[in-house]
């Protein structure tokens, strides 16, 4: 076959460009010959002190078919000149990471948080990085480096570790690259009949899938699988879907990986509790499939959900955590002081406890041009942490409960303008009359009743949404540089033992609530997390009265083990 995989799939040699804009001439020289010394052998590193040479250098980058990795902007340029370059870079090289050069000590200034913070918002920006200041300045070669990573991630030129090639129309093949994804696995989608598709097969010596998918792990030691279940890639990959045999008793069962599950199992198996985590779909549940969490605490500059997850599964994995993904719970119930659960295609397995981690599924829009803006600039759930980016900015909310009411509310202190759209007549028939009454005297929100959000987007962020009439059919684009879709969440906990206390939308009642419910029968108050079933626990936005939010999923995750612990000796001495 002759040459190395990377030889052959790789049609660019030219190496990536680094591009660098800040009109100090001085301050610029430090930053190229930073960023040279640290990335010169495989970048190359590009030096401008205007915004037009800028633009012109990302035209011709995009011209020639070269690639851009990052583009660091002096934070002092004008306004329009900094919107240009992002305009011309998020255009032309959507997967460079893109960042404001902030001198050392500008965090005094308000002005450059919220300048960033909008950056952020609105997509120009991924954050900012400090200016270097001395040589050798480690702090800016660690930030430049993490850019660079992220980008690699998204580069179709390099060799990846699951290659995917599929028609570009291909359901199962989209489904495949959104499994990968949301589990963490870097991978590249190659189209069927594109020079690094049929570079891919001539390596593999492997004929064009067709109509089907063909997956291959050259990470694994070349492993291919052709038109494979999601069971059969997680095999592949080293993902555990089933238990070894004699293993099936256990001090804690978790229902559900998301970042709750997650957080028990690390919690249990910390403290050394024989733990089973049981996942039906990916590792990180609905936050696995967020772009971007920008207010989880410590990551400053966001983290991806799919890594978060990864960080929590590898936490837990590491204390003795056994998993099984890709399976569903099929039978839960109750025998004496033990669990017994059926798991699909699995079996049988026992468990002393149980923690309930299902978390929701959020109803979507199914408008694809939004979904792919996910987390950059389209948000599912009652968080409206983007508020403070959107400063002057236009925003639209979709749903007609009491939070979207509080987001309107809360989105109408900083935007310029916020519309409020719902399928109704009004809002009476959801909405308390304490919003609708605040929502009425707001002077920068507007009602659009018996309306739908049927499209919007633009370059890689949100700039505008499409509502439609849903009496006329007529439609209207409005700018908007902000989403917020809450139109309810599904618990989906249908399957749980009659035993189970749930409210009128499927949500499991715990704690106080449970103690108030008929089916709690025991001479003890339930514990807080605890169910009308004794010793199984519910935790996360699958549990009555939650606070949907990452932290405090991952908040009841950690708090709820104490509670196992004192059910665990309670049924030892009982």
């Amino acid at each position: 076959m002759g040459g190395e995989p990377g030889d052959r799939l790789s049609l660019r040699k030219a190496r990536p460009l680094i591009l660098v804009v800040d009109v100090d001439p001085l301050r610029l020289e430090r930053s190229e010959t930073e960023l040279g010394r640290a990335f010169g052998v495989d970048f190359r590193v590009r030096g401008e002190l205007t915004a037009d040479a800028a633009s012109e250098c990302l035209r011709l980058a995009h011209e020639l078919g070269q690639r851009v990795a990052v583009v660091l902007v002096d934070h002092v340029l004008p306004d329009d000149d900094r919107t240009a370059i992002f305009d011309r870079s998020r255009t032309l090289h959507p997967d460079a990471r893109r960042a404001l050069l902030v001198e050392w000590g500008a965090w005094a200034d308000r002005s450059t948080a919220s300048a960033i913070l909008t950056a952020m918002s609105v997509g120009d920006i991924n954050y900012y990085v400090l200016k270097p200041w001395i040589e050798r300045d480690e702090l800016f070669h660690r930030t430049v480096a993490e850019f660079i990573q992220e980008w690699s991630r998204n580069e179709v030129a390099n060799l990846r570790e699951v290659v995917v090639i599929a028609s570009d129309h291909s359901v199962r093949g989209q489904a495949i690259r959104s499994l990968l994804a949301r589990n963490g696995i870097p991978s590249a989608f190659r189209a069927s009949g594109t020079p690094l598709a049929d570079a891919a097969l001539r390596y593999i010596s492997e004929p064009d899938p067709g109509d089907g998918v063909l997956v291959w792990m050259p990470a694994i030691g070349g492993t291919i699988l052709h038109d494979p279940t999601d069971a059969e890639i997680a095999e592949a990959w080293g993902v555990p879907t089933s238990l070894a045999d004699g293993t099936d008793s256990f001090d804690v069962l978790v229902i559900g990986a998301g970042p709750g599950g997650l957080a028990a199992a690390v919690y249990a198996s910390s403290e050394g509790l024989r733990t089973l985590v049981v996942e039906r779909e990916s590792i990180g549940g609905q936050a696995g499939t967020s772009s971007l969490i920008r207010n989880y605490l410590g990551f400053s500059r966001g983290i991806r959900g799919s890594e978060l997850a990864q960080r929590g599964y590898q936490q837990a994995w590491v204390f003795g955590a056994h998993f099984v993904l890709m399976r569903s719970i099929v039978s839960l119930e109750k025998e004496d002081e033990h669990f017994r659960a059926v798991i699909g295609d699995v079996g049988e397995v026992t468990a002393r406890a149980v923690v309930l981690a299902t978390g929701v599924s959020y109803r979507r829009l199914d408008v694809p041009e939004l979904e792919s803006l996910m987390g950059n600039g389209v948000y599912y759930g009652a968080s409206v942490s983007e508020a403070h980016g959107l400063q002057g900015l236009d925003a639209c909310v979709v749903g007609g409960g009491n939070s979207a009411g509080q987001a309107v509310l809360h989105l109408a202190r900083y935007c310029r303008q916020v519309t409020l759209v719902i399928r109704g007549n009004d809002l009476s028939a959801s909405m308390s009359q304490y919003l609708i009454d605040a929502i009425d005297a707001a002077p920068n929100v507007a009602l659009r009743a018996n309306s739908e959000v049927v499209g919007g987007g633009d370059d890689g962020r949100l700039e505008h949404v499409t509502v439609r009439d849903r009496r006329t059919g007529a439609e209207e684009s409005m700018p908007s540089a902000g989403l917020f879709v809450m139109i309810g969440a599904v618990p989906g906990t249908q399957w749980l033992p009659d035993k189970v206390g749930r409210d009128g939308r499927g949500f499991v009642l715990s704690g106080s609530d449970a103690a108030a419910d008929p089916q709690w029968n025991e001479s003890r108050p339930p514990q807080p997390y605890e169910t009308t079933l004794p010793g199984l626990f519910a935790i996360g936005d699958v549990r009555c009265g939650s606070v949907k939010r990452v932290a405090s999923a991952v908040g009841e995750g950690s708090v709820v083990v104490s509670q196992i612990h004192t059910h665990l000796k309670a049924s030892a001495n009982g």
